[in-house]
C-alpha cells in the first residue's frame, strides 16, 4: 500500500481485509463466502464513488504516479524492432530524453519521450524527466532524421518542465526548446503527441507540437505546477490544491478549450493499475491518428498544422 494515494486509502485497506478474510477461509477450511461477496460489494460501491468524480488535485497526484507506464514502456508494449539512438552531436546524451526508431504496427515511426525512472536511482540518473538542452537536441535531431526518411513521428510528454539549474541555463535551455516549437511547426511528417503523465510549462512544449495531441484522461497539462502558482498567487505552495482547480489543467478542461484534440480513458484507478490495457488504448489512439495522416502530402501537414495552433483561443477587440 505504500504506493497507493491518500483518497485511495479506504479502498486499499477494505481490498486488503477482503484478501485476507479470503486466505483465512482457504486455511481454515470454514466458508465465509457471504461475508466476501458483501465486502466486495462494498468495494465496488466505494470505488465507483471515488474514481467516478476525481478532482482537479486527485487527478494532479494520479498523473504523478511513480508506477505510471512511462515512454520505455510504451515503446516495449506498443513497437518492435525498436533502436534506441543517443545523443545531441553537440554536447551529450540526455538520459531524460529518450528516442529511437521501431516500427509501429509494421509502419516504421520515430519515438520520442521523456523517461522517468523506476527507482531513485534511475530517477536521480534521469533528474525524474527533466530535461536540459541536450536533451530537445538529441530530440530535435531526430525529428529531421525521421523527415530525412519519411518516418512519422510520436512524442510522449511527462514531465514537471525543462531542468532549471545553472548549466542548463548556460547551455541555452530557452533556445532549445524554442527551436523545438519552430522546428516541429514545419516538419514535413507527421507528428502524433501523448501527455503520459504531467504536461509541464516548456518542457512539456517543447515536444508538444503535434498534428494531433491527446491526453490520457488523468494526466494534466499547464503552464507551471499548481505548487509554483500556489507560491506565486498566494505565497504559499500549500496552496497547490486550490490552484490545481482553479488552473483548469486537467484533460475534460484542456480538451473542451481545444488545445488536445482527444481525450484517452485510463482504467479505474488510472494507468498504473492496469499498464497493459492504458498503452493498448494509447496504441489504437496512435495508430487511428496515423492512418488519417500518414498520406498526407508534407505542405498539407504544415498548414494544417498551422492553422490548428493559430485558432486556439478566443480574442476580443475592447
Amino acid at each position: 500500500m505504500a504506493n497507493d494515494l491518500i483518497f485511495e486509502k479506504p479502498l486499499m485497506e477494505l481490498q486488503k481485509k477482503i484478501e485476507e478474510l479470503r486466505a483465512f477461509s482457504e486455511q481454515s477450511g470454514l466458508d465465509f463466502s457471504e461475508e466476501i461477496l458483501k465486502l466486495e460489494e462494498k468495494a465496488e460501491s466505494l470505488a465507483a464513488n471515488i474514481y467516478v468524480d476525481l478532482t482537479p488535485w486527485q487527478r494532479t497526484l494520479m498523473a504523478r504516479h511513480s508506477e505510471r507506464p512511462t515512454t520505455l514502456d510504451y515503446i516495449k508494449g506498443m513497437c518492435t524492432d525498436f533502436l534506441e539512438l543517443h545523443g545531441d552531436r553537440n554536447f551529450g546524451d540526455d538520459m531524460a530524453i529518450v528516442g529511437g526508431i521501431g516500427k509501429l504496427d509494421g509502419i516504421p515511426v520515430t519515438i520520442i519521450g521523456h523517461q522517468k525512472g523506476q527507482d531513485t536511482k534511475e530517477n536521480i540518473a534521469r533528474r525524474w524527466g527533466l530535461a536540459q538542452p541536450e536533451g530537445y537536441r538529441k530530440a530535435l535531431r531526430l525529428m529531421k532524421q525521421a523527415e530525412k526518411f519519411g518516418r512519422p513521428v510520436i512524442c510522449f510528454i511527462d514531465t514537471a518542465g525543462a531542468y532549471p539549474g545553472i548549466a542548463s541555463e548556460e547551455r541555452g535551455i530557452g533556445e532549445a526548446i524554442a527551436r523545438n516549437l519552430l522546428e516541429m511547426a514545419a516538419l514535413r511528417t507527421p507528428i502524433v503527441c501523448i501527455i503520459t503523465g504531467e504536461g509541464g510549462s516548456g518542457g512539456a512544449l517543447g515536444l508538444g507540437v503535434g498534428d494531433r495531441v491527446y491526453m490520457l484522461e488523468n494526466t494534466i497539462y499547464g503552464v507551471i505546477s499548481p505548487e509554483g502558482a500556489a507560491a506565486l498567487l498566494w505565497k504559499d505552495a500549500g496552496q497547490a490544491q486550490r490552484a490545481a482547480e482553479t488552473m483548469k489543467i486537467t484533460a475534460s478542461y484542456i480538451h473542451e478549450f481545444g488545445v488536445v484534440d482527444g481525450v484517452i480513458g485510463e482504467p479505474d484507478g488510472g494507468a498504473h493499475k492496469n499498464p497493459e490495457a492504458t498503452i493498448a488504448a494509447v496504441r489504437e489512439t496512435i495508430l487511428a491518428a496515423l492512418h488519417e495522416l500518414i498520406d498526407l502530402p508534407g505542405d498539407v501537414l504544415v498548414e494544417q498544422r498551422y492553422q490548428k495552433f493559430k485558432k486556439m483561443g478566443h480574442f476580443a477587440n475592447g
